[in-house]
């Protein structure tokens, strides 16, 4: 189990009550959607699994063996290394291209040998489709192509699982298709995808375990 939440309370941080009672599990390879208005909580629940958001009280809360309760902030670092973390507006290092945003990442969390280095970088692009594109800066990128990008830097390390909050947001349709098409293909290799999303028709088409957060709660619609 990489997400093990029974009877959590999640806050903001000015401590209002986002969503109470949440319980919320994710295995390996799962592909989940978070859905529900804005300003129902998916954010924020997707916040507490890097811990950018703590859990106000639980009965269980773990994230990759980890106990959230009781969690220190200097092994918060380790815990974010093993997931990957996608935002809608891609968060690109804009003053340099895609292969030293990717080399960024990798020789922030340890990475020393240049040619490892260089290997795995072709390795991301390739799966993403992208081989093409080291040498290019963001601004000169499509946004379906930014958000390639920002998948394969999510994927660099080997993630357990993938937190993506939006990915499809602010893109159109034929691309938020094509990103979803990886998402799945990454999640059916092992690595978990937990994703935010206002794109109904997708579930449609890519099924998986939904969840609705609405009114404070956050329910299973599968069950």
């Amino acid at each position: 189990m990489l997400v093990d939440y029974k009877k959590a309370n999640i806050c903001q941080r000015e401590g209002e009550s986002v969503l109470r009672n949440v319980n919320f599990r994710v295995n390996e390879g799962d592909f989940i959607y978070l859905i529900g208005r804005v300003g129902s909580g998916k954010s924020s629940l997707l916040k507490t699994i890097y811990c950018e958001l703590d859990i106000d009280e639980a009965e269980k809360a773990e994230v990759l063996e980890q106990n959230l309760l009781e969690i220190r902030r200097k092994d918060i670092p380790a815990l974010r290394k093993q997931m990957g973390i996608i935002f809608q507006d891609f968060q690109l290092l804009t003053d340099r291209s895609v292969y030293k945003n990717l080399r960024f990442v990798l020789q922030s969390t340890g990475w020393k040998d240049k040619a490892d280095i260089d290997a795995r970088i072709n390795e991301v692009l390739e799966a993403v489709d992208m081989a093409d594109k080291a040498d290019k800066m963001p601004h000169e990128l499509s946004g379906g192509e930014q958000q390639r990008i920002a998948i394969a830097r999510a994927i660099l390390n080997h993630p357990k699982m993938i937190v993506a909050d939006e990915p499809t947001g602010s893109l159109d349709a034929e691309t938020a298709d094509n990103i979803l098409e990886l998402l799945r293909k990454i999640s059916q290799s092992g690595t978990a995808v937990i994703m935010t999303t206002h794109n109904m028709p997708l579930l449609d088409k890519y099924p998986g375990i939904v969840y609705r957060c609405e009114e404070g709660l956050v329910v299973e619609l599968n069950n």
